[in-house]
C-alpha cells in the first residue's frame, strides 16, 4: 500500500490512552461549535465516544452539510466518506479525515480508469444508451461523477432496490422488462442480492471481472445480461458463509440470524433478514427480550449492539471476528492530532474534490435522493 499519511511523532504514539483522551477533550473543548466529529457504525470506541453524531457515510455527509456553520468536519471513516461529505458541504467547510490510510478495498477494487475502459469494452458490443450504470455509496468520487456523466445514479444499501427499479424501468406490477440493463459496480454482492430481491435469476446476472477484456465475458453475455456486476465485494462480509449460518442454527435453532446485504448471496438467502447498518440495528431493538441473534457485520458495530441489548444474547456470525482494517486506522492519536492542529491553526488532511468532479458527483447523488 502506499503510504499517504506521514508518521506520527512520539508525542502522540507514545502517549498513554488517557493521556490523549485528556488532548481530545481540551482541543475538542477549545474549538467549540467550529468542529463537528463523525464517527462511522464500524469506528471503534475509544474514538466514537468523541463523535457529535455516528450513522452511515451518507446520513453523516448530509448531517454535515445540514450544519453549514460547522467550519471543520473531522470524518473518523474512510476515505470515500470523506470525499461524498466535501461534495456536499458549503464552500466555507473544511472535510479533514484523521488518517490519509484509511481507505477502502471496496471502493479501491473500482478504479476509475478501468470504469472508463469497461464502458468502452462495452460500448464496442451493445448499445450502452441501454445501459445504466449504478455505483454503491462505497466508491471513489470519481467513480460517482462517471455514474453522473453516464445517467446513472449511486445507491445505498438501504435504497439499492429502488434505484434498480428505476434503472429497469420495471412494470407497475414488479415484472422485469429486457428493455434495459444494468452496470453494477463495485460491490457485486449488493447488486446480485438486490437483483434477486426484483425477481431475477442468476441466469440474467454477469460478473464483469476488470483484469480481463470485455470482463471476462463473451459479447452475446455481455449483450444480453440484464444485471452485469463488477466482479468487486466487501472484505469484511465477504467472510460470513454458510457453515456459519448452519453452525449458529445448529447451536440456537430458536435463533435469529440478521446480515448486511454486501455478504454473498447464498448467506443472504440463509438468514432471516438483511439490510442495512440501521436496518441490523432496529432488527434487535424490535426482537424479544432473551432472543438469541447471530449478525453479519462489521464487529464493532456488534459490540456496540450488544452492549446495548444486555437482555438479548448478540453475537458475530463469524466466531473469528474481522474488524475493517481500514476504518480501524483512524484511532486517538490521529483524532488528538487533527485536533490539535486545528487548536494551532493548521488544517491537516483536508480532503478535496475537484469541482468538476464534485459536479457530475452531485448529479449522480441528487438523481438517488430524488428516486428514494
Amino acid at each position: 500500500m502506499i503510504r499517504l499519511q506521514k508518521r506520527l511523532g512520539a508525542t502522540y504514539t507514545e502517549a498513554s490512552e488517557d493521556e490523549l483522551a485528556a488532548r481530545i477533550g481540551r482541543a475538542k473543548a477549545a474549538l467549540g461549535e467550529s468542529v463537528l466529529i463523525l464517527g462511522h457504525h464500524y469506528q471503534r470506541d475509544e474514538v466514537i465516544r468523541w463523535t457529535d453524531a455516528t450513522g452511515d457515510s451518507l446520513a453523516l455527509a448530509r448531517h454535515a452539510a445540514s450544519h453549514p456553520e460547522t467550519r471543520w468536519i473531522v470524518f473518523c471513516g474512510v476515505h470515500f466518506m470523506a470525499e461524498s461529505a466535501d461534495i456536499i458541504t458549503g464552500p466555507g467547510q473544511a472535510v479533514i479525515l484523521p488518517d490519509l490510510n484509511a481507505g477502502c478495498s471496496m471502493a479501491d477494487m473500482a478504479d476509475s480508469g478501468d470504469v472508463e475502459l469497461a464502458w468502452n469494452e462495452l460500448s464496442a458490443v451493445t448499445d450502452v444508451d441501454t445501459v445504466v450504470p449504478i455505483t454503491y455509496v462505497n466508491s471513489t468520487a470519481k467513480v460517482k461523477a462517471f455514474v453522473g456523466a453516464h445517467g446513472g445514479s449511486v445507491c445505498t444499501s438501504t435504497n439499492a432496490r429502488a434505484i434498480m427499479t428505476w434503472a429497469l424501468d420495471l412494470e407497475a406490477g414488479g415484472d422485469p422488462r429486457r428493455d434495459s440493463s444494468v452496470f453494477f459496480l463495485p460491490d457485486q454482492h449488493l447488486g446480485r442480492n438486490t437483483a434477486f430481491q426484483l425477481g431475477y435469476s442468476a441466469s440474467d446476472m454477469a460478473v464483469y471481472d476488470p483484469r480481463l477484456d470485455l470482463g471476462g465475458l463473451a459479447e452475446k453475455q455481455a449483450k444480453e445480461a440484464t444485471v452485469l456486476l463488477w466482479k468487486g465485494h466487501c472484505s469484511v462480509h465477504q467472510r460470513f458463509t454458510v457453515e456459519q449460518v448452519e453452525a449458529f442454527r445448529r447451536d440456537h435453532p430458536s435463533g435469529l440470524v440478521i446480515v448486511h446485504p454486501e455478504c454473498p448471496h447464498e448467506v443472504v438467502e440463509r438468514a432471516d433478514a438483511t439490510g442495512s447498518t440501521n436496518f441490523i440495528i432496529n432488527e434487535v431493538e424490535k426482537a424479544a427480550a432473551g432472543t438469541q441473534i447471530a449478525i453479519g457485520t462489521e464487529i464493532h458495530l456488534v459490540n456496540r449492539i450488544r452492549s446495548a441489548h444486555p437482555d438479548k444474547e448478540v453475537v458475530s456470525l463469524d466466531p473469528l471476528v474481522c474488524p475493517c482494517s481500514t476504518m480501524f486506522r483512524i484511532d486517538p492519536a490521529h483524532l488528538c492530532w487533527v485536533l490539535e492542529g486545528l487548536v494551532d491553526g493548521e488544517v491537516r488532511n483536508r480532503i478535496t474534490v475537484d469541482e468538476e468532479t464534485a459536479a457530475l458527483a452531485r448529479v449522480a447523488l441528487e438523481r438517488m435522493l430524488a428516486l428514494s
